[in-house]
């Protein structure tokens, strides 16, 4: 769970960036847009193939 404590001396919107960028780190909004609907094992299964033959492609360029 991301968590920041407000400063003395510091204002509400550096605290709201320092929090978003912790969130963003933490990788919460990748996890939300994932299960966001649901996905049936094939589904999952097909796109973790396509992911794969992506990394494969961008490997074999370098």
């Amino acid at each position: 769970m991301a968590q920041v404590v407000l400063g003395q001396d510091e204002n509400l919107e550096a605290a709201l960036r320092r929090f978003k960028r912790k969130v963003v780190r933490a990788g919460i909004f990748q996890d939300i847009k994932k299960n966001r609907y649901f996905e049936t094992p094939p589904e999952k299964h097909k796109r973790k193939a396509l992911a794969r033959q992506r990394q494969r492609k961008r490997r074999s360029r370098r």
